[in-house]
């Protein structure tokens, strides 16, 4: 299941880290190295949301919306926190110097660990370097040749070294997971 709010807070971290502003499309990499790196460290998606293959890489397909085009709710997670794009970047909106760890609570240690590693790694890649290196990283991307293809968990497990009954078992605890949240989401 996708989270919007979780979503919101794993981009205002990586703003945060890098003095509140970033090309949106360097932030778009940096979220789906985050969720990809999640997805192999611990069997799930960070932020619930779908792969997809586009020409600039891989993308997080409905974080991709919002980054583009902001949340069409009225009260919405992304809104409050990003800032639209505005000169190809965007920018978190809360004042960066009040913010500290509690500002992020639905990011669990985990999620601020993988975020860290991602942005140490990676962050300092200008936005179109960061693009060609996805290419070459994640061999689960594919060139949609101008359109955009889904890219399945198990092809990212598989690149990331799992085998293929392994793949198909962490993909089946991720349906069940997916069950088990959308049955408890609905008691609520």
């Amino acid at each position: 299941m996708y989270s919007e709010i979780k979503t919101a807070q794993m981009a205002g971290y990586l703003l945060f880290k890098r003095g509140g502003r970033m090309a949106y499309i360097k932030l778009m990499k940096l979220l789906y190295l985050a969720d990809r790196e999640y997805l192999l460290s611990y069997g799930d998606s960070m932020t619930g949301d779908r792969a997809v293959s586009m020409n600039h890489g891989p993308v997080l397909s409905r974080t991709y919306d919002l980054l583009k085009s902001g949340s069409q709710e009225e009260e919405s997670p992304w809104d409050d926190w990003i800032a639209g794009e505005s000169n190809y970047e965007v920018s978190i909106k809360k004042p960066v110097h009040g913010l500290d760890d509690d500002a992020f609570d639905e990011l669990s240690r985990a999620d601020k660990r993988i975020l860290d590693k991602v942005f140490a790694e990676y962050g300092h890649y200008k936005r179109f370097e960061l693009c060609d290196l996805t290419h070459r990283i994640c061999p689960e991307w594919q060139d949609p040749h101008d359109s955009s293809a889904p890219i399945s968990p198990k092809a990212i497990f598989m690149a990331g070294g799992k085998s293929e009954g392994e793949a198909n078992a962490l993909v089946q605890r991720m349906r069940e997971r997916g069950l088990l949240k959308q049955f408890s989401s609905e008691l609520a």
